[in-house]
Formats: structure tokens, sequence, C-alpha cells
């Protein structure tokens, strides 16, 4: 049973080293491993050419935004699971992928797995800020404040063959949009691995500033429009509070 790794890139030369380790250490023998440019111009094209010897299929070209370039490695893809790590992430350890690959083996019913995830400062990787614990998912589960870490799941490629990939028109939520329409909309089966997957820097496009955050979570509400889940007007509160507790 095969995985693809996909990871998007633009510009992330001083992370990506990191990123390119975790999935070069992994120790699942079927990786085909994706990356996804830009068209970056720091130094990041040097970095793919020196790890090609690990990376299956790259381009670098121009896209128009982080959810394009994913869905373009979604179409490149060719392993019946597909995970996605982004350039300033790397994998905790070197079972992550043969861990979340023995769930599906075991239960092929499944269509998901996912874990939890670390977020770090972004010079001291080893410093934990934020532990997302997720938990199984429920029906109703995302207008309480729940959904997965995106980074931490694994989705059969059929997911996207049948309900699509990313909406292009969220330009701060399309995961979180992608998500609801699959988990919520759609009702995939899905596995929970309570251990770690993932350490994320913080950082990020959703976080950088109020305008952004307010952008997110009014995206997030019409996810829920879209996609035909009933959700309350203090959905926003349901989704800070729980993320409040992470820190502590």
């Amino acid at each position: 049973m095969k995985t693809s790794i996909i990871t998007v890139t633009f510009n992330s030369a001083n992370t990506l080293v990191d990123t390119f380790a975790s999935v070069r250490n992994q120790d699942y023998p079927l990786i085909e491993y994706i990356v996804v440019d830009g068209g970056s111009t720091d130094g990041t094209l040097d970095l793919i050419q020196e790890n090609s010897a690990n990376i299956s299929k790259w381009i670098s070209e121009p896209d128009s935004g982080l959810y394009d370039a994913m869905n373009k490695g979604i179409r490149m893809a060719t392993g019946d699971v597909i995970g996605l790590i982004n350039s300033d992430d790397f994998y905790i350890d070197d079972r992550v992928v043969s861990d979340v690959m023995a769930i599906f083996q075991r239960r092929a019913e499944l269509d998901a797995v996912h874990g939890e995830l670390f977020y770090v400062d972004a010079e001291n990787t080893d410093k934990v800020v934020r532990h997302w614990k997720t938990g199984e998912f429920t029906k109703g589960s995302f207008a309480n404040g729940w959904h997965p870490a995106h980074p931490t799941l694994f989705l059969k490629r059929s997911v996207y063959e049948k309900y699509g990939s990313f909406n292009l028109d969220f330009k701060l939520a399309a995961d979180f949009e992608f998500m609801c329409r699959i988990f919520e909309k759609h009702t995939i089966n899905s596995a929970y691995l309570n251990r770690p997957l993932i350490k994320m820097r913080l950082g990020g496009a959703t976080s950088k500033n109020l305008k952004n955050i307010l952008a997110q979570n009014i995206e997030c509400y019409r996810a829920f429009t879209t996609n035909g889940v009933p959700v309350s007007p203090f959905y926003t509160l349901k989704r800070i509070l729980p993320k409040l507790k992470q820190y502590l």
C-alpha cells in the first residue's frame, strides 16, 4: 500500500531542510514524495535538487496560492493514501507514516486517519507551545469547534476523487471547508491515532494578524453554509475556547 506525501513550498529554504529530513527518515518503504514549489527565488530550488534522490516528483512554477499548489500535488499523486506536510513542519519521529499506514492496512473500510499536533517555537523546535489534542470525530463535531489538525490528516486518494479537493474560493480556510465537506457532509470513515504526528512552527497566513483571524472565521461560517451544515452564531467561541485549553 503506497502513500503519497506532498510538500508545498515557496521561498522556504530556511525550514525545508527539516521537512525533507523528516520525510527521508521515515521507515515506511512505499513513499512517493512530491514537492510543489511556487517559483522560489531564495535557494529552495537548490535544496530540492540536492534532495532529488529522495523526491519522486517535483515542479516549480507560479501558482494561485497555497491551496492551488496543494491541488496540483494531489493531482500528481498516485499513492493509495495521501498526506500533506507543510514546508515549515516536520514529522515528530521516523515511525509516523508506518503507524498511520498500519491502521489503514488493518481497517480496509477507513477513508482517513488523523492524529495530534505540536505547535513549537519557530526558533527552538524542542519547545512545545501548544498541544493540539484532536480526539475522535462524531457527527456534528465541527459545529462544536472540533476539527482535525489538517497536517496530521491522511486520506485515501479515493476521497479526493469522490468529493473534490480544495475550493479556491476560500483564501484562508480552504482546508477547513474541505474537512467540513468530507467529514460532516459526506461522513467519511475515520480513525484517530492517539499520539503526536507533526511539529508545526508557530506562524502562518491565518495567524499573522487580527484581520486574517477575523477573515478566516468568516470563511469558516461560509464553509458551513456551503456544505449545508447547521451552525450556531456562537460558533467562534466554541472554536476558540478548546484551543485556549491546549496552551495549558
